[in-house]
């Protein structure tokens, strides 16, 4: 089986069990919905029990907040999904014996990790440009357009960094013996990724820096953060090739 013909079946195996509606919806939905929170935000105290003492004290929203609310909801629901979609990649098929099936075929088990990797990039690419489309569209009609090519490198961030944590639940997923170990292994290195940044002075070189740089790409068009970039990427490729090396010494 050739790579084009398994990131095939990977694509189809996608939409059949209906993950990709599940990506689509759950991203385009935040997409639209952040600016609209952003905007309608004061009003929304109002039902909150006492909320309309508070509803003077918030300033009158802007585009700002628009990318706040934006950023907050795809860097959260982008790396939750990451984790939900690849955690039983490898480790289901391992389970239900699968994984057999396809590595006689013959395919090697380096394509085989690769093509699901592929696959998932994909499909986030063309949900998470969807509820960037979706996220411009309401922010040009309820705050005036943002610059469409820092709207465009941010969604590009996102997606990068959405894939960081694929990379890292598809080697959780790889090592473990069943879909239950890889949860607990993926929540693992979530967790400790999501604490490296309080360290002092490594914040800057994390994925989390890809966000916000960005975000910052809307107010600052100067602003770099190459680091975090190649240190991202680096990681990605990193765990691709440690999930190969492990698959490569277990016997399915």
């Amino acid at each position: 089986m050739s790579f084009y013909a398994s990131l095939r079946k990977e694509m189809l195996e996608l939409v059949r069990t209906h993950r990709l509606l599940v990506m689509a919806v759950i991203l385009i939905f935040f997409g639209l919905a952040s600016p609209l929170i952003a905007k309608l935000l004061p009003e929304m105290m109002r039902f909150v029990p006492g909320g309309e003492d508070f509803v003077s004290l918030i300033p009158t929203p802007t585009i700002s907040d628009a990318f706040t609310q934006y950023v907050k909801n795809l860097s959260l629901f982008g790396p939750m999904l990451a984790f939900l979609m690849t955690m039983g990649a490898v480790a289901l098929e391992k389970e239900r014996g699968t994984a057999v099936l396809v590595l006689v075929k013959p395919l090697s088990r380096g394509v085989f990790l690769l093509t699901k990797f592929v696959a998932l990039a994909l499909a986030f690419l063309g949900c998470l440009a969807l509820a960037g489309l979706a996220g411009y569209y309401y922010t040009v009609l309820l705050f005036g357009a943002p610059d469409p090519f820092a709207w465009a490198v941010l969604n590009v961030m996102l997606w990068l960094y959405t894939l960081v944590y694929v990379a890292l639940t598809l080697l959780a997923s790889t090592v473990a013996s069943s879909q239950a170990a890889a949860a607990g292994l993926g929540i693992g290195a979530i967790v400790i990724l999501g604490v490296l940044p309080s360290l002092p002075g490594l914040g800057k070189y994390l994925p989390g820096q890809l966000v916000t740089w960005g975000t910052t790409l809307l107010i600052d068009p100067s602003a770099r953060s190459w680091p975090a970039l190649g240190i991202s990427l680096g990681l990605i490729a990193a765990c691709l090739v440690a999930a190969w090396i492990a698959l490569d010494r277990q016997e399915i």
